[in-house]
């Protein structure tokens, strides 16, 4: 009897647990970037070494911050090849943490690449690595590319037949860094900005009417490293055009009350240059976004992930 009480027992949390998790109305999608989950040159206890990995000791920082925000989504910059993205599922894995669905771009930029980690099926990829634009005496690529995947979240009692109104496009980015050859481009101010209107000019073909509701319309997010402040004009190019809203850079802050998510250890300086912006159509579902400040955050990279909760009613 007893035992037929404990079967019973398991039944029902099990029978519990499947409601729970085709009941729950909230998507959590972060962003982070994670400092060279690459070979590169190194100093290494004091010693430089040429084209080498991710130390482990950063590894396993980045995983355990990645267990704490427990995001449905993460969309990474400086990822690596497929294959340094496989690795970090496969010791997510082990570690308890399952992200089965995975993509990576590879942009103009064959080092640094964005990547994707997802709990949902990615119901639509789209590898935007034909972006270029106007620069000096003729025409430069989107260094990273614009990645682009459409997940579905969770809807009560729908299970595999989600609603369109409940799917999300996240468009991936990690603008052009300050770092410059040109003399006439001081910190790449003008690369980069050319690069966000060409993204924006991007998106705006996916989604010409942002602030639509109607079968998924608008709703979308656009998250990534946008190596600038929040005040710049490649900001401000990703959030309107003429008379357009693209979308809304929300408010974000750490534990403290701090919004910085990168520090610049060469001129000791911190600054809000990861984000995620929310379509006007998506930006009433927003619950919450946050700056992660784990102590093992800056282990891992010199940037501070962002996350963001939506909830549908």
């Amino acid at each position: 009897m007893r035992c037929r009480k404990s079967i019973f027992a398991a039944i029902f949390v099990f029978v519990a647990c499947v409601v729970f998790a085709d009941t729950k109305d909230t998507l959590t999608v972060a962003t982070w970037n994670i400092r060279n989950y690459l070979p590169v040159n190194r100093r290494i206890d004091g010693k430089f070494r040429p084209d080498y990995p991710k130390p482990e000791a950063e590894k396993a920082a980045l995983r355990a911050v990645i267990r704490q925000i427990d995001a449905d989504v993460i969309a990474l910059q400086e990822m690596g090849s497929g294959g340094h993205l496989a690795e970090l599922q496969r010791d997510l894995e082990s570690e308890g943490c399952v992200y089965p669905h995975a993509h990576v771009l590879a942009g103009a930029d064959p080092v640094r690449q964005l990547a994707v980690l997802s709990r949902f099926p990615l119901r639509e990829v789209r590898e935007h690595s034909d972006m270029d634009f106007a620069y000096r005496d003729g025409r430069t690529s989107v260094s990273r590319g614009l990645l682009e995947v459409s997940v579905e979240a969770p809807g009560t009692g729908l299970g595999e037949g989600l609603s369109a109104n409940r799917r999300v496009t996240l468009f991936v980015l990690h603008l052009k860094s300050r770092l410059t050859t040109f003399p006439d481009d001081p910190e790449s101010a003008t690369w980069r900005a050319k690069e966000a209107e060409a993204v924006r000019n991007r998106v705006l073909q996916r989604f010409p009417n942002p602030a639509a509701t109607g079968g998924g319309g608008g709703r979308f997010l656009i998250a990534g490293d946008c190596n600038d402040v929040v005040s710049s004009r490649p900001i401000r190019a990703l959030l309107k055009r003429g008379n357009t809203e693209i979308a809304r850079l929300l408010p974000a802050t750490d534990s403290r009350g701090e919004t910085w998510t990168h520090y610049y250890a060469r001129e000791e300086t911190y600054s809000r240059v990861d984000n995620i912006l929310v379509s006007p159509a998506l930006a009433a579902a927003v619950v919450r976004m946050w700056v992660v400040d784990s102590p093992d955050v800056l282990v891992a990279s010199d940037h501070r992930p962002v996350a963001l909760e939506l909830r549908w009613k």
